[in-house]
């Protein structure tokens, strides 16, 4: 399959992921009586980030890989180490910037952030029950 392909599967995979997470933050916010604009913003803003981090980290993966593929690994592992760092410079940037604003709630800004992880192990899980049922 090409690699491309499956960047912009597995994007779609935590996009949807994090969208349903995000809109399960929200609930737990409304029941807590603390839903807000400001929770709204921070919540569509760490989606994005979330998201666009993902994205990036496969596409600099994808690249690594086909410099491995042709025989580069120290070239490959430059590739990952050098994204690695842009993104997470960029992702701190903005997350601070966001967080002086003052437009942002922190908690709902960075928390999406964090349910790439889950969202990834619970799609692997259902793949894998999938491929068992096929095979």
């Amino acid at each position: 399959m090409d690699s491309r392909k499956i960047v912009f599967q597995e994007t779609a995979v935590v996009a949807l992921g994090t969208v349903l997470c995000t809109a399960t933050m929200y609930g737990v916010f409304a029941l807590l009586h603390m839903f807000s604009l400001k929770v709204l913003l921070s919540g569509l803003l760490g989606s994005v980030l979330a998201v666009g981090n993902f994205f990036f980290m496969a596409v600099g993966a994808s690249v690594a890989a086909d410099r491995a593929e042709q025989q580069d690994i120290p070239g490959g592992r430059r590739v990952m180490q050098r994204s690695m760092l842009i993104r997470y410079a960029v992702l701190a940037v903005i997350l601070f910037a966001a967080g002086k604003s003052g437009w942002f709630q922190l908690i709902a800004l960075v928390l999406p952030l964090a349910f790439v992880r889950p969202v990834l192990t619970v799609a692997e899980f259902f793949r894998k029950s999938g491929d068992k049922k096929n095979g």
